[in-house]
């Protein structure tokens, strides 16, 4: 038995320990905080902790004598490597759900515990209902029992809260809670309850450092009609800078007040939204006689899309970002036949590039760097105990980003060290093809994610070829890199947000790819910018892509047979701004000269 699985039956037992003090029978982790969070904070790493899982979707389902993990496509491999399955079993999901598997394993009158902090109320009735099916019951725990036996938790972050300047913004926050307070009124309410994070943030023209890698700090907001906001978080965090930048209309008030607050609204009209608002929130309400309107956090589409401040900020970002990707380009193409590099220190010459721009705030997730079989796997994350060595004739992927005060970045590059074989070359030009059908895509106002996914697809499709998981996300502006509503995904997608139409001002990644499990992988990502297009004749508002992300795509892996004429205007029009945004910041006529040796035409 490896040290890892010995520590975490340890752990397993404590918690069943507990669970029997809880008169439990099972209980329910998932991988989230008390904002709905795809990435959180150390003290909320309960699934790793219990499990050693260390991707970013997951739960897990502890019961006195099994325990099942429950994860998607993209972590088939990586569960089964980070997971043990003496303590674990696997679950693949849309496949299977939580609730279905505890429908399956519960017995009758069985006590299943959920924190109804960390659960939506939409999955509480869903797990109810399945459980009461088997006359077992769903029961909303007051301690959490793995905080209970985790014994040094990190306690929440204190780090300061942050202004981020209108310079960065484009509208004041003044501006921002007059918006809300007329959507309210327009809906005859009194308030609403805004508890994710990235939206708090966008909404007071706030940041923090509470997340690694997305720079937001933990809070609840409470907006009312008056456009006048109650927000909840710890009062260490509040500089003077930050008090003066909120003002009076912002009142302060310690984060564990907040669930009092809900039930002091007692005769109001409250708007809630179930995506981001977890079971308890709305308990909270309701023990407090409130009217619970539900509809989607007001802040959400206009924190999608960016007024022309913002947009003028993640240009500069990415040309910065760029030029700092394509020194790393260059070092690695020195570097790597040597023999000498490895996924660790690749990524960490990576990070020291993007820092030497001097406006890097942080990275904007942990960068993927995999070489080899590691590169099959879409959302592998590099450790002392994964690392390998980047060979000769393979490929390296690496999924990167950085965090400024005036945008975000995330860019995959996929390279080759050496020859590459024949079939690498084919699953790369079709992966490139899809990338620009979907760049050069041109559509009607009102088009949705998924009406767009089939483009970036259609190549590999046509040699019954795929990949499991979405083509483009939103992102934010110096906010998460992951950000809704909009996004590009397969119809049997079930993540929320492939239904929103696209809006001019949103950004969105672009990244189809390909994985051979155990020998390599392939991705292909850049960021673009919905825009307003014109056309002679046309008769409907059409609207295209612009590319923000600006950095050379390794020709060598490329079958130019393979392409049309238009692939190849694409790529050469492409790479013809790459060297003319990019190489006046390059000071070094190395990286110079290799800057024009990777952007030649096709």
């Amino acid at each position: 038995m490896s040290t890892t699985s010995v520590v975490l039956a340890g752990r397993l037992a404590a918690l069943r320990a507990e669970l029997a003090r809880q008169s439990l029978a099972g209980f329910v982790v998932p991988l989230t905080d008390e904002h709905m969070s795809e990435y959180v904070g150390e003290y909320a790493q309960r699934l790793a902790w219990i499990s050693g899982f260390g991707g970013s979707a997951g739960s897990a389902v502890v019961m006195a004598d099994k325990a099942a993990m429950f994860t998607d496509g993209r972590y088939t491999v990586q569960v089964r490597q980070q997971v043990p399955a003496d303590h674990f079993a696997y679950e693949d999901v849309p496949q299977t759900s939580v609730a279905q598997w505890l429908g399956e394993q519960a017995q009758a009158g069985q006590r299943i515990g959920y924190d109804p902090w960390l659960h939506t109320r939409a999955w509480a009735k869903q797990a109810t209902g399945a459980l009461q099916a088997k006359q077992a019951e769903l029961v909303a725990v007051a301690t959490n029992p793995i905080d209970a036996v985790w014994h040094d938790r990190p306690a929440p972050s204190l780090a300061p809260l942050e202004v981020h300047d209108d310079q960065f913004a484009g509208r004041a926050h003044a501006d921002k809670r007059a918006e809300v307070a007329r959507w309210l009124g327009d809906r005859k309410a009194d308030a609403v309850v805004i508890a994710a994070l990235d939206s708090i943030a966008w909404l007071l023209n706030i940041r923090g450092r509470d997340v690694s890698r997305t720079p937001v700090a933990l809070a609840f907001v409470i907006a009312h009609a008056d456009a006048s906001v109650d927000l909840f978080t710890a009062p260490e965090k509040l500089t003077p800078a930050v008090r003066a930048h909120l003002g009076d209309a912002v009142r302060c008030h310690a984060r564990e007040d907040f669930a009092a607050a809900l039930q002091a609204m007692a005769g109001k009209t409250v708007v809630v939204d179930p995506q981001s608002c977890v079971a308890a929130i709305f308990a909270g309400l309701e023990a407090g006689g409130v009217q619970i309107v539900e509809a989607r956090d007001p802040t959400v589409l206009p924190r999608a899309v960016k007024n022309p401040t913002e947009i003028a900020g993640t240009t500069a970002a990415h040309v910065r970002d760029g030029a700092a990707l394509s020194r790393f380009l260059a070092w690695f193409d020195r570097e790597a036949p040597n023999g000498r590099l490895d996924e660790l220190s690749a990524a960490e010459r990576l990070r020291q590039f993007r820092a030497e721009t001097n406006s890097l705030e942080d990275l904007s997730f942990d960068t993927i760097s995999a070489a080899g079989p590691n590169a099959a796997l879409p959302h592998y994350r590099v450790s002392e105990e994964t690392n390998l060595p980047i060979l000769a004739d393979s490929i390296y992927l690496v999924d990167s980003g950085g965090q400024y005060r005036d945008g975000t970045t995330d860019v995959t590059r996929t390279l080759v060290i050496g020859t590459p074989s024949r079939e690498m070359q084919d699953r790369f030009t079709r992966v490139l093809k899809g990338h620009i059908a979907l760049a050069r895509a041109i559509f009607p106002a009102g088009t949705k994610g998924v009406q767009l996914d089939a483009l970036a697809r259609q190549h590999l499709w046509a040699a019954g070829l795929d990949y499991n998981h979405g083509t483009g996300h939103g992102v934010g502006s110096y906010l998460s890199v992951h950000e809704g509503p909009q996004r590009i995904a397969a119809a049997w997608s079930a993540q929320a947000g492939n239904d929103e139409p696209l809006q001019p001002g949103m950004i969105l990644s672009n990244e189809p790819g390909y994985y051979k499990q155990g020998e390599y992988g392939i991705r292909i990502e850049n960021l673009v910018l919905v825009e307003r297009r014109s056309a002679e004749g046309a008769e409907r508002e059409i609207m295209g892509f612009r590319e923000l992300t600006l950095a050379p795509i390794d020709r060598r892996l490329v079958d130019v047979g393979l392409l049309t004429a238009e692939e190849r205007d694409w790529w050469n029009a492409y790479h013809a701004r790459v060297a003319a945004e990019i190489g006046p910041l390059l000071n070094d006529p190395a990286e110079q000269a290799w800057l024009e040796t990777a952007c030649a035409p096709l």
